[in-house]
């Protein structure tokens, strides 16, 4: 099969014919349909998320199910599935209590194991994890529910209890900030994007934003308390460096609560916090990783109801020689919306 692998940090990505992958007795072979390029790839590209070398990146994918292990019940060949980038075992007390992401036992393609920058994906607790494809949705827009739309989805919902009528600071317009942002105007909330550059901030606006913020030309923080009439309720941080946290957190109303979303890696694992803004403002800081299969439901929910049309999401649809690129773009502010490979053969 066609794959790219990474052999070396920041070393331009190899378009490889890869043996074909085995099928895992619980799980399956897709086809990938789509493939989205997130910066969570590019901390694996960078080495700020190490992984053993040669290594096949990509975790926001969905596909066809081709071949299918001996001790799986729910899938058959020819089914189209989405897959949250946490596959848990199923089988743990962690699992059997609706919290899939913290599994012990959970594997991550693109990270522990090959990913789907590739023709094809093997994947494994298939049936604790996958998700039916729904009828008509584009397989580009159905990647990016694998990593940033359901982050940001569990984030919002599972974690902050985003309520309608809140004001939700958003820092960081890329695929999570912007996927915050529909998200939490589907349900009910009023959002302020901030971010760097001015076209971020222009299609956030677009995207019906209620306030956007440039931080380069001001104090974001400050910024936001005034539209805010005092701070947010929810404030989200999509990148995960002092620069977006430390604001974040200063941006809140007193009882605010903040997710971190984005991944602090590299130089910015350990970070200094603003604690007297913490404790005076009686604030919450909560962390999140991925989404629990189980909550895909409410998501669809939405999006077949109507209620949120995430299809602006998608800004470049790519073949599979174009992702170095991609992942090169995000080392400086990356254009608006997500890059999806969508073409495996070129």
């Amino acid at each position: 099969m066609r794959a790219a692998v990474l052999t070396g940090w920041r070393a331009p990505l190899e378009i490889a014919q890869l043996a074909e992958p085995a099928c895992p007795p619980d799980g399956v072979v897709l086809r990938v349909l789509a493939c989205g390029v997130c910066r969570s790839d590019w901390h694996v590209w960078t080495g700020g998320d190490p992984v053993a070398l040669p290594h096949v990146p990509g975790h926001e994918y969905c596909g066809v199910v081709e071949e299918v292990g001996a001790d799986v019940t729910r899938w058959r060949a020819g089914d189209r599935v989405i897959a949250p980038f946490i596959l848990a075992c199923g089988r743990c007390s962690d699992c059997a209590a609706g919290h899939q992401t913290i599994c012990a036992d959970q594997a991550l393609p693109g990270f522990t194991r090959a990913g789907a920058f590739a023709e094809r994906i093997a994947v494994p607790f298939a049936d604790a994890n996958l998700t039916a494809l729904p009828v008509g949705m584009d397989p580009a827009l159905a990647a990016a529910l694998g990593c940033r739309v359901t982050t940001a989805w569990h984030g919002l919902t599972g974690r902050a209890a985003l309520a309608p009528g809140e004001w939700l600071a958003v820092f960081g317009g890329g695929g999570i900030g912007l996927s915050a942002l529909l998200l939490g105007r589907a349900l009910g909330a009023r959002v302020a994007v901030v971010d760097v550059v001015d076209e971020k901030l222009e299609y956030a606006r677009h995207l019906g934003a209620d306030a956007v913020v440039n931080a380069r030309r001001t104090d974001a923080a400050g910024a936001v308390r005034d539209i805010t009439g005092g701070g947010a309720d929810v404030a989200i941080d999509a990148l995960g460096v002092p620069d977006t946290v430390v604001p974040a957190l200063k941006s809140l109303r007193k009882l605010g609560r903040m997710v971190q979303v984005g991944m602090p890696a590299g130089d910015h694992v350990t970070m200094a916090l603003p604690m007297d803004t913490i404790y005076s403002g009686q604030l919450a800081l909560y962390g999140t990783r991925g989404m629990p299969a189980w909550r895909y439901r409410g998501l669809l929910t939405l999006i077949d109801g109507g209620q949120v049309d995430l299809t602006p999401l998608i800004a470049r649809r790519v073949g599979l020689s174009e992702v170095g690129a991609e992942l090169a773009a995000f080392d400086g502010p990356a254009p608006p919306g997500v890059a999806v490979i969508t073409d495996f053969s070129s």
